[in-house]
């Protein structure tokens, strides 16, 4: 990433393609295309300007914003969207090293992704990454690439979870997560795993602990709807990822987790999981 002179946020004489909102409703991101590069405003933060292959960025930082702050953005919105314009896959989820392979749990913001992989991390395990989950296609295989040694939590996990010694990053401007540093005691693989199983993250609270089965046209909906993917207008990339997406979905690795989100329950939920890992039925617990 080259560093721009911070400015102030100039209005745009031309239309967005395309827009992210926050879960309130609140403007966050806004995409724009110029004379064959993307400007990617994150609103009172940034812009950053990507060429069109996605392999060079330059920030302009709104002046005040911390270096922290640009780095962290770079690495995990940015970066995820260059990645898609060059045929990369990258979705919105967290993946942990268990046995030798690589389990990954997909879900929007707030679903558990970081959590779990957190709690696989204090426990003998370790992660490759709590967001930002690339997947790349090896023969008749597909690998998971880790990703920056850190996890973001909100606060009441990081005490639920993380031991107190534990490393905190810098803050950053525009979250109260706090952003733990993987040592000994959250641990980070550093080496690609083969994915075995992908977990989707049901979206409420449940009073049992639920894992079945997912196929078909479910399968590349929710992988679709959770991926990182820069330019949604661009028919070649569209058309490319479409067919990533079609050769992970035809792998019968896709399961529904349901789960109660009790910090309580969660040692038996990551216990559920590594049974379902390890011997692959369907499970249900009350």
């Amino acid at each position: 990433m080259k560093w721009g002179t911070p400015r102030p946020t100039q209005p745009i004489q031309q239309k967005s393609f395309h827009q992210w909102t926050l879960p309130g409703g609140e403007l966050w991101a806004v995409f724009y295309r110029q004379n064959g590069h993307y400007l990617v405003r994150l609103i009172d933060l940034a812009d950053f300007l990507l060429t069109e292959d996605g392999t060079s960025v330059t920030v302009y930082p709104v002046p005040g914003v911390s270096d922290e702050t640009i780095e962290h953005l770079y690495r995990n919105v940015i970066t995820p969207l260059a990645l898609s314009r060059q045929h990369k896959l990258v979705l919105h989820g967290s993946a942990v090293a268990v046995d030798d392979h690589a389990i990954a749990f997909i879900g929007e913001s707030g679903r558990g992704k970081s959590t779990l992989a957190a709690e696989f991390a204090t426990s003998g395990y370790s992660f490759l990454t709590d967001d930002g989950l690339q997947i790349e296609a090896a023969e008749d295989t597909f690998l998971v690439h880790p990703s920056h040694p850190s996890i973001r939590l909100w606060d009441d996990s990081r005490k639920a979870l993380i031991p107190e010694e534990t490393e905190i990053a810098p803050q950053i401007d525009y979250t109260p997560k706090a952003r733990l540093l993987a040592d000994e005691r959250v641990a980070f693989c550093k080496e690609a795993r083969q994915l075995k199983y992908l977990y989707f993250l049901g979206e409420e609270n449940s009073e049992t602990i639920s894992i079945t089965p997912v196929t078909g046209q479910k399968v590349i909906a929710n992988l679709a709807k959770n991926s990182f993917l820069l330019d949604m207008e661009e028919k070649e990339m569209l058309a490319h990822q479409f067919g990533q997406l079609a050769a992970l979905a035809r792998h019968p690795i896709f399961f529904r987790l349901d789960y109660p989100r009790s910090y309580a329950e969660l040692c038996e939920v990551r216990k559920v999981i590594l049974k379902h890992a390890r011997e692959g039925s369907a499970i249900e617990i009350e």
